[in-house]
C-alpha cells in the first residue's frame, strides 16, 4: 500500500486508486507506487480485471511540473525512462483494464489512461496532451500510444495544439469508449470489466498480448504471435471447459476457472 496509490480489491476486480491531493500529479513517488500497484494486480491470480481511478473529482492532471522544471537533459532522460517504465507496467497488466476518468486527464494523466484497454469518461471530463504549451512534447507514451489509438492526424492535432478535448469529442474520435454522467463513472467502469472478470483469464491474457504485440510488428509477425497464443490455449482447462460446454449446451454457458 503506497502513500498516494493503493490497490483496492473487491471480488475479482481490483482498483488502482490514485490519491495525491489536489490533482493526482504524477511525481516520482507516485510513479514508483503505480509500478508497484501494477505488479501487485498482475501477480494476483484472484484479480481478473482492473480499474484505474483517480477519484470523483480528477483522474490525473499530469506530471509534477514543479519537480521537473529545474532538471537538465541528462536528469530528465533518466526521469522519463522511469516514468515510461511505470506506465509500461500498467500497459502490460495481463488482464482487462479500464480507466475511469473524471475531471482532468492531461499530459501524463492521459498517458496513464492510454495504458488501459478501455476508457470511460464523465460528461464533464477534459483530456489532452498540453506539453507543447510548456515548450516540450509528451514523454510517457503520448506520441506513440495516442496515434495508435486515434490515428496520426487526430493525435497530431491534440499534441501540436495542446488543447483540452471534451468528453463528447473524445468519444467521437475514439479516445473514449463510453461517456456517462460524472457520478456514474466508477460504476460504469465496474460494469464494463465485470463481463471479463468471470471470463477465461488465460485466453483474455493471450488476446491482450496478441493485440498489443501485434500492433508493434508487421502483419506476418503479428499472425505468428496470434498462432502461437491460439495453439497454447489448447493446453488449458478453460479451453476444455469452453469447447465441452459449447458441444453439450450451446454457446455462452461455460464456467471458467482461469486455469
Amino acid at each position: 500500500m503506497g502513500e498516494f496509490v493503493r490497490v483496492e480489491v473487491a471480488g475479482p476486480i481490483a482498483t488502482i486508486r490514485l490519491d495525491r491531493p489536489k490533482m493526482n500529479a504524477l511525481n516520482a513517488q507516485v510513479q514508483t507506487e503505480i509500478a508497484a500497484a501494477a505488479a501487485q494486480v498482475s501477480a494476483d491470480s484472484a484479480v481478473r480485471a482492473v480499474i484505474l481511478y483517480g477519484g470523483e473529482r480528477v483522474f490525473a492532471a499530469g506530471a509534477d511540473i514543479k519537480e521537473m522544471a529545474p532538471l537538465g537533459a541528462p536528469a530528465m532522460a533518466e526521469r522519463a525512462a522511469a516514468l515510461q517504465a511505470a506506465l509500461n507496467d500498467v500497459a502490460d497488466i495481463p488482464k482487462p483494464v479500464v480507466a475511469a476518468v473524471t475531471g482532468y486527464a492531461l499530459g501524463g494523466g492521459l498517458e496513464l489512461a492510454l495504458c488501459a484497454d478501455f476508457r470511460v469518461l464523465g460528461e464533464s471530463a477534459k483530456v489532452g496532451q498540453p506539453e507543447i504549451l510548456l515548450g516540450v512534447i509528451p514523454g510517457a507514451g503520448g506520441t506513440q500510444r495516442l496515434p495508435r489509438l486515434i490515428g496520426p492526424a487526430k493525435a497530431k492535432d491534440l499534441i501540436f495544439s495542446g488543447r483540452h478535448v471534451a468528453a463528447a469529442e473524445a468519444l467521437a474520435i475514439g479516445l473514449a469508449d463510453r461517456v456517462v454522467p460524472d457520478a456514474e463513472v466508477y460504476q460504469a467502469a465496474q460494469d464494463m470489466v465485470a463481463q471479463y472478470a468471470t471470463g477465461p483469464a488465460l485466453a483474455l491474457r493471450a488476446a491482450k498480448q496478441a493485440v498489443n504485440r501485434g500492433l508493434e510488428v508487421d502483419l506476418r509477425t503479428g499472425l505468428e504471435i496470434e498462432r502461437l497464443h491460439f495453439a497454447s490455449l489448447f493446453a488449458t482447462e478453460d479451453q476444455k471447459a469452453g469447447m465441452g460446454s459449447f458441444l453439450e449446451n450451446g454457446p455462452g454457458k461455460a464456467v471458467f476457472e482461469g486455469r
